[in-house]
């Protein structure tokens, strides 16, 4: 894969602290936008702030109709799912939960696969429910890059292991080896 047109990023219990390493690690000149749905309690806040300060990149809420930008780290608000339309904006919907969630990962991962296609790369971390499996796998049917994050590494073995339950992802990687390899990937100096 060249330089991929989007990144999308989805974890639950035991993904923030991975998530804070693959926050301050993207290169400054990020070529792409960088979009994460990280299950929350209802009405949470200041995550965008709390990411911000792991990096000089701008960190943000995504918000309806918002066009989506390189160089953009996005997180999805809470009590709202996270689309990406046709036209590269954003839409956030009250659709009921799915697997219990909203934001719910599959629902941002098979909506950036109808925009990108074999463009994108997902990343499942880890997490306790089995959001994200399917719409990684559908990534995965579209030719994008997917990563799993290694079930042994992972506080919360339930969503990785579900992905890897479904299909064989492009790589399944170590926290480490998810932070130096997506950097690699976004710095133009492949996997």
């Amino acid at each position: 894969m060249s330089i991929p047109e989007a990144v999308v990023i989805g974890g639950s219990a035991g993904a923030f602290d991975i998530l804070r390493m693959i926050v301050h690690a993207l290169p400054k000149s990020l070529p792409c936008p960088v979009v994460i749905v990280i299950h929350l309690p209802p009405h949470s806040s200041g995550l965008a702030d709390l990411f911000g300060n792991e990096t000089t990149l701008r960190v943000k809420q995504a918000e309806d109709k918002e066009p989506v930008e390189p160089g953009t780290i996005y997180i999805a608000p809470p009590s709202y799912h996270l689309l990406i339309e046709s036209h590269r904006a954003f839409a956030l919907s009250a659709d009921p939960p799915v697997h219990f969630s909203r934001p719910a990962i599959d629902v941002l991962f098979e909506a950036a696969r109808d925009v990108y296609g074999p463009n994108l790369i997902g990343i499942l971390l880890s997490g306790a429910s089995d959001d994200g499996a399917a719409g990684l796998q559908e990534i995965h049917r579209a030719g994008g890059m997917t990563i799993v994050q290694a079930p042994s590494s992972a506080d919360s073995l339930i969503m990785p292991t579900a992905a890897l339950a479904l299909f064989e992802p492009t790589h399944v990687w170590s926290p480490d080896e998810i932070v130096s390899g997506l950097n690699r990937l976004l710095s133009g100096s492949g996997a």
